[in-house]
């Protein structure tokens, strides 16, 4: 075997859920070989860089063996690369300033306080 459609691929290494899914996300563009937006039949080689959009942010791999069924997390995992970079850390956000209700219109004061405390 030296060649797999894209989707069969992409569903058999746990990059989506379901098979369908996979044609689903090729068909809407999600899924990417060399930086071209792919049909689900598109084939997919050894050494090819595939891009996969998720609900969980891109994944870039590259692909070091062809499976067309679908195969446990080890052995899916040890058939790609994951050259994904790490997501930069979460910036903390100060807590939000609430006014009780019906207190009015925050003075100039109040308003001063509030953007120090946001960090304007």
């Amino acid at each position: 075997m030296s060649e797999v459609r894209v989707d069969a691929w992409v569903w058999s290494v746990r990059l989506a859920g379901s098979r369908s899914a996979a044609t689903a996300m090729c068909r809407a563009g999600h899924v990417r070989i060399g930086g071209e937006r792919v049909k689900p039949a598109q084939r997919v080689r050894v050494g090819d860089e595939v891009r996969v959009l998720t609900p969980g942010g891109e994944r870039i791999v590259v692909v070091r063996e062809l499976l067309a069924k679908r195969v446990g997390a080890p052995l899916a995992r040890a058939a790609y690369d994951d050259l994904t970079p790490e997501a930069p850390p979460r910036v903390e956000r100060p807590a939000e300033v609430r006014r009780d209700r019906g207190a009015g219109r925050p003075t100039k004061r109040d308003r001063r306080a509030i953007e120090q405390l946001r960090g304007h």
